[in-house]
């Protein structure tokens, strides 16, 4: 549609100018007529004089001459070309009429054609938007059914517990050792602790990664948005992911709340083989698969 409105707009312009030149030929043609009328009029011919003076306007004026008998074969060339010129002027003044009418509707359909899809942009965009909601929604609800299984399945939890607890100063992932200094939990198994421990880490959703930030809203890193979700709960872990994958204990079936753990890299597990971290520079906190082989520690 673009292209059409330049292409009519370049159209107009040199109609513009084709009609400019004509006028201009028609008024030195109509000039050059003058001379040859006050030559005839200074060489005796004042008859003819007198039929030109009586014309109303230059289109009686052309009239007039036609029907001058003893007009030259000159004189009739030159009102020939008098005409001609008149009649290209008019047919560019329609021309020129024609085609500013045609950009006018080009220009109709055009603010027509983008308000349309301006409107179809709005109606995408609050469709991604509902899709996001739905995804939350979604997600959210798998946590609580996640959650909801292992409240049913308590005591299957407290024997996996009970296998994988190691003692006072160290504590070991399945890939994986530190020393879990800073660390103050129970590791008891409360899913309303873990419970808040995800409702934290979904609060965070959207924060920017900041690499060492621990400031919730404002920016963090892997380790600053784990730390701050298990304060929230009541639970202190170090500052750093090495430090954090040691604290807690071993698990094997993860559950909501349970922390993902890799070599240099730390997230919370929210179920459905999902979790909430904090990637890296440029991204934000977010939802995201588990990948690679993590280990799980529960500090909860």
């Amino acid at each position: 549609m673009e292209e059409k409105l330049i292409e009519t707009g370049e159209k107009i312009t040199q109609t513009q100018s084709d009609l400019e030149e004509a006028q201009a030929k028609v008024e030195q043609q109509y000039a050059d007529m003058k001379v040859r009328i006050k030559y005839m009029y200074e060489n005796g011919e004042s008859d003819l004089w007198e039929v030109f003076l009586e014309a109303k306007d230059f289109s009686d004026f052309l009239n007039k001459a036609e029907y001058v008998s003893n007009v030259h074969s000159y004189d009739r060339q030159q009102l020939e070309e008098l005409k001609k010129t008149q009649n290209e002027i008019q047919e560019l003044k329609d021309t020129l009429e024609t085609e500013q009418a045609s950009l006018e509707s080009q220009q109709a359909d055009y603010e027509e054609q983008e308000t349309q899809l301006n409107a179809q942009l709005e109606e995408t965009k609050a469709q991604i938007a509902d899709y996001d909601e739905q995804i939350q929604a979604s997600a959210e609800a798998a946590t609580q059914e996640s959650i909801a299984r292992e409240a049913d399945n308590t005591d299957t939890a407290s024997e996996e517990s009970s296998g994988g607890t190691t003692d006072g100063g160290s504590s070991s992932g399945g890939s994986g050792s530190t020393s879990n200094s800073g660390y103050t939990g129970s590791s008891s198994g409360n899913t309303s602790v873990a419970q808040t421990i995800v409702n934290a880490a979904y609060s965070q959703l959207g924060v920017p990664y900041v690499y060492g930030g621990t400031t919730a809203g404002v920016g963090f890193d892997c380790s600053g948005l784990v730390q701050y979700c298990h304060a929230v709960s009541g639970i202190s872990l170090p500052r750093t992911s090495q430090a954090q994958g040691g604290c807690g204990i071993a698990v094997s079936d993860p559950q909501p709340g349970d922390l993902v753990c890799y070599g240099s890299h730390i997230g919370i597990y929210i179920g459905n083989g999902q979790m909430i971290h904090a990637p890296h520079t440029g991204d934000v906190v977010k939802i995201a698969s588990v990948y690679g082989s993590p280990w799980y520690r529960r500090c909860w």
